[in-house]
């Protein structure tokens, strides 16, 4: 990597506001391409979702959220606060325009296009992990199938029928069932009530927490400036510049600036022009130790759980909660995944958990991200992934920095540009 090597004619100067995975991706490309970086962020490094996520890098996986079968899941289990998605009574009248806006987009042509926007993602998302990773990040990713264990191979059709939906709209997914031994060599903490498995080759993990915070090194090593505790509350274009003041009255100014907020993009996005509102579809982890190493990621799609090994111990996540970004962990949440996983798994102490945590998800109600110029001069957004942010923060971070630099908006980012 060559943080001196600038293209003539862009920017010298930036601002990313977040400095969580898609922040922080962005601000090491565009030093990768000599643009000198400042980010800010009202807390800390990897202080929203970029923290407490299940750390997979799946391509495999990141399929659409808006599929026919979750509208018919969510109405359902809409108020029923032990079910994996969860909206709980409000009069948030935004809120329920947004499910409004999601619910009109569960349809499998809808699906399609969030499928085909996402597949440049899907397909160069490792390939950007291993640019920053080869270039200095110095945590690494761990390759390894994702294992989905079923009760009865029933239960395994819906994932199955995702996949082939996926490969069939262009996607390379890999992967067979499990049953018998093999099922049992490769996810030996499956409980007798398993019956079945789908196994995902050519996937990753990593610890998320720690990603961060290398890659936030490595921003750092380059001459880059992080700032916490800078609160943005407001953005001013200007002919050549933009400037960011935070909620004490600090000034900082680049050429060009990024909102990178997650959940809280539309705060700071939505006055730029940027309508697609972003909501915290909210999840929740925890660690729990393990009689026996788990060899690597477990998935129980029928109740939404997603296990991996996490430093020594098994971190497991789950849930969509459609609630404020900031509202306080709910505990009854926690408890809910322990209820609906316990007798899956063996060997895993659950009432011995740690590291409780509650982080928000930026989703949108058409299941594409917004990344890319808004509508205020050097202004722009990345943001809207879903629970993909950490799989395709890096090729996010990729192409925004390529059109920041350039000008020219890449093939991948015109389905997901901000101001559809």
């Amino acid at each position: 990597m060559d943080a001196h090597t600038r293209i003539d004619g862009g920017p010298r100067t930036a601002v990313v506001v977040g400095a969580g995975i898609v922040g922080l991706s962005t601000a090491w490309f565009l030093q990768d391409r000599g643009v000198e970086v400042t980010v800010v962020d009202r807390d800390d490094v990897a202080a929203g979702a970029s923290w407490g996520n299940a750390g997979w890098l799946s391509p495999g996986l990141a399929i659409p959220l808006n599929e026919p079968s979750v509208l018919k899941y969510g109405l359902r289990t809409l108020l029923d606060p032990k079910a994996p998605l969860h909206v709980p009574f409000t009069v948030d009248v935004g809120l329920w325009r947004f499910l409004t806006r999601f619910a009109a987009h569960c349809t499998w042509g809808a699906w399609e296009r969030a499928a085909q926007a996402n597949l440049p993602f899907n397909a160069e998302c490792l390939e950007a992990f291993d640019t920053l990773t080869s270039a200095g990040v110095t945590a690494p990713t761990v390759s390894a199938p994702i294992t989905a264990l079923f009760e009865t191979p029933k239960q395994a059709t819906g994932l199955l029928k995702e996949l082939r939906r996926v490969n069939a709209s262009g996607g390379h997914i890999a992967y067979r069932g499990l049953t018998g031994e093999e099922l049992r060599e490769a996810a030996p903490q499956a409980s007798g009530r398993i019956g079945a498995g789908v196994r995902l080759e050519g996937q990753r993990y990593v610890d998320p927490g720690a990603f961060v915070a290398a890659l936030a090194d490595s921003v750092r090593q380059w001459g880059g400036v992080i700032r916490t505790g800078f609160d943005v509350t407001a953005i001013r274009p200007h002919e050549h510049a933009v400037t960011l003041e935070s909620r004490t009255g600090e000034l900082v100014s680049g050429n060009v600036a990024v909102v990178a907020t997650g959940a809280w993009l539309n705060r700071l996005a939505r006055s730029k022009g940027v309508r697609v509102p972003v909501r915290a579809g909210r999840g929740y982890s925890f660690t729990v130790p393990t009689d026996r190493p788990v060899p690597g990621p477990v998935y129980l799609p029928h109740v939404r759980v997603a296990c991996t090994p996490y430093r020594g111990a098994l971190r497991v996540a789950g849930t969509m909660e459609f609630r404020g970004p900031d509202d306080a962990l709910d505990r009854a949440r926690i408890e809910a995944i322990v209820a609906s996983a316990r007798n899956l798994l063996d060997g895993v102490r659950w009432d011995e958990r740690t590291d409780e945590w509650v982080g928000p998800r930026p989703v949108t109600p058409d299941g594409k991200p917004l990344i890319g110029a808004t509508a205020a001069p050097g202004l722009y957004v990345a943001g809207g992934h879903g629970m993909w942010g950490f799989t395709q923060g890096p090729v996010t971070g990729r192409l925004l920095a390529e059109q920041i630099v350039t000008g020219k908006q890449p093939e991948a980012l015109r389905p997901v540009d901000p101001l559809r």
